[in-house]
C-alpha cells in the first residue's frame, strides 16, 4: 500500500465539484437564452436566476463546507505518512457520500435522503479526525 492513493478520493471530490461547475455553466447559459433571468438584479441579487440555478449554486457552495475539512485531514494524513487502510476506505466512502449528495441535490433534491447523504460524510470526517487525533497521541506518547 501506498501513502498516495489517498489522493485518489480527493481527486474525486474535486472532480465532482469542477464537474458541478459546468453543469452551472450550461444552465446558466440555457436559462438565459430563455429569457428567464431578471437582468436588471443579475449584477448583485442571486435571486435574479430561477430555482434551477440556486439549486446549482447551492450545491456548489456545499461543496465548499465538508470537503475543505476532508482535504485538510487527507494532507495531513499523508504529510504525517499515517495513511492506512482504515483512512484510505474512509476517505473513499466520504468521497462516495458526497457523489451521492450532489446526486441526491442536483436531481430530486429530496432532503431527507439529501441529509442522509451528508451525516455520512460527517461521521466518515468525524472517523478521519479521531484517526488522526490517534496518530497524533501516538506519536506524542513516543509508541
Amino acid at each position: 500500500m501506498t501513502r498516495d492513493w489517498i489522493f485518489v478520493p480527493v481527486i474525486v471530490q474535486m472532480l465532482l465539484t469542477l464537474a458541478i461547475y459546468v453543469r452551472l455553466i450550461k444552465v446558466k447559459i440555457r436559462e438565459l437564452r430563455a429569457g428567464l433571468v431578471n437582468r436588471e438584479r443579475l449584477p448583485l441579487y442571486e435571486d435574479a436566476w430561477p430555482a434551477s440555478v440556486l439549486q446549482i449554486n447551492n450545491n456548489i457552495r456545499n461543496q465548499f463546507e465538508l470537503p475543505v475539512l476532508f482535504y485538510v485531514l487527507c494532507t495531513v494524513l499523508w504529510l504525517l505518512d499515517a495513511v492506512s487502510p482504515l483512512a484510505l476506505a474512509a476517505a473513499a466512502a466520504f468521497a462516495i457520500s458526497r457523489v451521492v449528495h450532489a446526486l441526491i441535490h442536483l436531481g430530486s433534491n429530496y432532503v431527507p435522503n439529501r441529509r442522509r447523504a451528508f451525516t455520512v460524510g460527517w461521521w466518515v470526517l468525524l472517523a478521519m479526525a479521531l484517526l488522526l487525533l490517534w496518530e497524533l497521541a501516538r506519536r506524542l506518547a513516543g509508541f
